[in-house]
């Protein structure tokens, strides 16, 4: 990895986290910080954890040249794995969670968003337990890796839709929201089946996501699924015909 200490930049191999790269993130996260913003943002989430009371625009611009400076960049997968798991599990404020997932989304690492990494996601999905990391996890790292292994990932999926954990069944049915007309609708279909009369909220508000997202791409496939099912909750069918309405 190339070190930037004093402006030298030498090879550097790792298999722990980036040395520099989590007290980067903290460091800018703190100049940012918005107390009064902070305290309206972890109410509103209902975190255990604080925030910094940085806006998204805010952490973008914060996060960004620390992903594009070369002596910040990962130099193996193993170096990724664990910085990520670093500024999650050593976490101080919710946004260190954000840059740990900025971190694993960026395009400069693609290559590792892959089955080797689902593990990690969901692990992620399980500490995280709530909906803001959980969906983004689902609809980018979990939904690239379906959409790139899908004879190995669907079957996890379907596995992941009868987890004890409510939000692994979560992210199993908004793991193909935003593929468009790519969507598989087996799968669809045998991720929301298992958790049609589950009765909390996330899960119900998950399925009517998933489907008013395909919606748009195959609206009479979706009114034909939610006439098949009449035991979907009333919130999951408002959500799911939010757009094209009841009528065959």
């Amino acid at each position: 990895m190339l070190d930037s200490s004093h402006g030298n930049y030498v090879w550097r191999m790792s298999t722990g986290p980036h040395p520099d790269f989590a007290s980067a993130v903290r460091d800018a996260l703190a100049a940012r910080t918005n107390h009064q913003r902070a305290a309206g943002q972890q109410r509103y989430m209902k975190s255990a954890l604080p925030y910094h009371g940085l806006t998204s625009p805010e952490l973008a611009s914060a996060l960004r040249p620390l992903l594009r400076d070369p002596g910040l960049a990962m130099q193996s997968r193993a170096e990724w794995v664990a910085t990520i798991r670093e500024l999650w599990d050593e976490a101080t404020h919710r946004e260190e969670w954000y840059a740990a997932l900025a971190l694993a989304k960026h395009r400069a690492y693609r290559r590792w968003v892959d089955s080797t990494s689902m593990p990690l996601w969901e692990r992620l999905i399980r500490s995280g337990g709530w909906w803001d990391v959980v969906d983004d996890i689902a609809t980018h790292l979990v939904r690239d890796t379906v959409l790139a292994a899908p004879r190995v990932e669907k079957p996890r999926m379907r596995s992941w839709a009868n987890a004890d954990s409510l939000w692994v069944r979560r992210a199993a049915i908004l793991c193909q929201v935003g593929v468009r007309d790519r969507l598989d609708q087996r799968l669809l279909g045998d991720v929301i089946e298992p958790n049609i009369e589950d009765p909390d909220f996330f899960s119900r508000k998950a399925i009517g996501w998933a489907l008013r997202d395909h919606a748009r791409w195959d609206p009479a496939w979706v009114r034909r699924f939610v006439q098949a099912h009449p035991a979907l909750s009333g919130l999951s069918r408002r959500e799911a015909l939010k757009h094209v309405g009841a009528a065959s």
